[in-house]
């Protein structure tokens, strides 16, 4: 029997899939099983892969031909997952020693459908600790209650799929990620799970190290790929529920004012995309409320934002 199924999706990972491979050869259990998922990568991340089978029994490695994104082979590893619980850890990052299992001991203690831990943000040398936004620690609650008030940040601004453990049974389709999407994909997801799960739970757990700064993160990058932030959000706006869309109003002007204050990675055809995406999606949304968001952001992070109000 399989209690936890670790999916690690990567694509060009092979600065840095060593170091992740190596951590959970640091947390290997009988019970747990690895499943990489190497997205279509060009360069040897596949083959650093496959040099750490005799360390690591229980581990699985799936190669797609053509990259799909993050969300796909996240969804690729959830197929092929036999584990009671299930985690995530992106290929540039890696897990401290025994968090796998303290992951596995806090879900089972608690019997919530999900845990949500804290996690360690590394820029270079710098280590800095970033907590799960929700004060109660360790007690089960009612993931709905999580979601607002608008102008705090929630546990739905805490996205990262991989800062936490699931159940799989309990949980099910929620926990397939929307697929196409090649950046923002934890934006529907995470709200998804916090409107529809029955029971959840924070605890204080730092083992996750969230490498930043990669440069070939989406993050770093200002391609095509960059118009899906557009496209998660969407499907937010579809689903939520009327009480809790102030929340998404104002996560998403604040989420597009941090895009457009980092324009310059942009080319001047992907960011006049971007701007009428922006305009487009403000336009359809209810005017109060984004005004009433639009002035709840600081005075000098307005500008961009309030441009593209013009347009709408």
């Amino acid at each position: 029997m399989i209690s936890l199924s670790v999916i690690v999706p990567v694509r060009d990972g092979a600065p840095f899939i060593a170091d992740a491979l190596t951590s959970l050869v640091r947390n290997r259990r009988a019970d747990f099983e690895y499943i990489v998922v190497d997205d279509g990568s060009a360069d040897d991340t596949g083959a650093i892969t496959d040099e750490f089978r005799a360390e690591l029994p229980g581990l699985h490695l799936i190669r797609n031909q053509v990259p799909v994104g993050l969300a796909d082979a996240r969804n690729t590893g959830l197929k092929l997952a036999s584990g009671r619980y299930i985690t995530f850890l992106d290929g540039d990052d890696w897990i401290g020693r025994g968090y796998l299992a303290d992951l596995v001991t806090a879900i089972e203690g608690l019997g919530c459908d999900f845990v949500r831990v804290d996690h360690v943000q590394v820029n270079g040398l710098k280590r800095e600790t970033n907590r799960a936004p929700v004060a109660r620690r360790g007690v089960v609650l009612d993931p709905r209650d999580s979601i607002m008030p608008p102008n705090a940040k929630t546990m739905v601004d805490y996205p990262y799929a991989w800062a936490g453990v699931y159940r799989r049974e309990s949980l099910g389709d929620l926990l397939t990620f929307p697929g196409g999407l090649h950046t923002a994909e934890d934006r529907p997801w995470i709200w998804r799970l916090h409107q529809r799960a029955r029971s959840f739970a924070a605890v204080s757990l730092a083992g996750v190290f969230y490498r930043r700064g990669v440069p070939q993160s989406l993050t770093q990058i200002g391609d095509e790929r960059q118009l899906h932030f557009f496209d998660a959000f969407d499907l937010v706006f579809e689903e939520v529920e009327e009480r809790f869309l102030p929340k998404a109003v104002r996560t998403f002007l604040a989420l597009l004012d941090n895009h457009l204050a980092n324009n310059e990675r942009f080319t001047p055809e992907i960011l006049a995309k971007f701007e009428a995406r922006g305009a487009d999606r403000l336009g359809r949304l209810p005017e109060a409320m984004v005004r009433e968001s639009f002035d709840a952001i600081e005075p000098d992070r307005r500008e961009f934002i309030a441009r593209l109000l013009e347009v709408s």
